[in-house]
């Protein structure tokens, strides 16, 4: 059977002493084992405060950018939640993915979900979470010319990006309403045919 790849990463977490730091990142690391996630080290940093910019001050992210390349980390998993600016800014230094204990978490959802209700559900927690953290998402970004074959002068990616999420959104929503209504519409026949069912 081959074996499974299993993503490096590096945990990392912002000590402010409103929770008990140590116990958070044991959680975040037994979630990222289920993900499928090989534990290369962990960084907790004692602060006041988040940094506003990369959560951990520059001082640590730099050792954090060293202990990447020297470990070929591919993945830095916070445990806390990112906005779309931190990332941005954490991946610039780093040169390595970022992702937040929310996306882990949906990811773990997105791997066991099995119903087809299911799936989607996970899914469009997913668009929904990455529409709110749209803004601010780095290089990829940037303005595209006019011209044929693009969506007008001046229209940046984010805005293309915005609308098509919102559209898979409004597509996994009418599939959730088809599938309910369906359910519903068994369950009713069910019902009226005295049918008995037992789990």
């Amino acid at each position: 059977m081959e074996e499974k790849h299993l993503t490096r990463a590096i945990l990392i977490g912002a000590d402010t002493g409103e929770y008990d730091a140590e116990s958070s990142m044991d959680e975040l690391s037994e979630l990222a084992k289920t993900a499928g996630a090989e534990e290369l080290a962990r960084v907790l940093q004692k602060r006041e405060a988040y940094e506003p910019a990369t959560v951990i001050g520059e001082g640590k992210l730099a050792e954090v950018k060293e202990l990447c390349g020297s470990l070929g980390a591919e993945l830095l998993i916070f445990d806390c939640e990112l906005t779309a600016h931190q990332t941005k800014n954490i991946e610039a230094v780093t040169d390595v993915r970022v992702i937040d204990r929310t996306t882990l978490i949906l990811d773990i959802f997105a791997q066991r979900a099995l119903s087809a209700e299911g799936r989607i559900q996970v899914e469009l927690a997913q668009q929904k979470y990455r529409l709110a953290h749209l803004a601010g998402k780095g290089v990829s970004l940037s303005r595209l010319g006019g011209g044929i074959g693009t969506r007008g002068p001046g229209e940046s990616k984010l805005e293309t990006d915005s609308r098509h999420i919102r559209r898979r959104i409004e597509i996994l929503e009418g599939d959730l309403k088809e599938i309910r209504k369906r359910r519903d519409l068994i369950r009713n026949r069910r019902k009226k045919d005295n049918v008995i069912t037992a789990a």
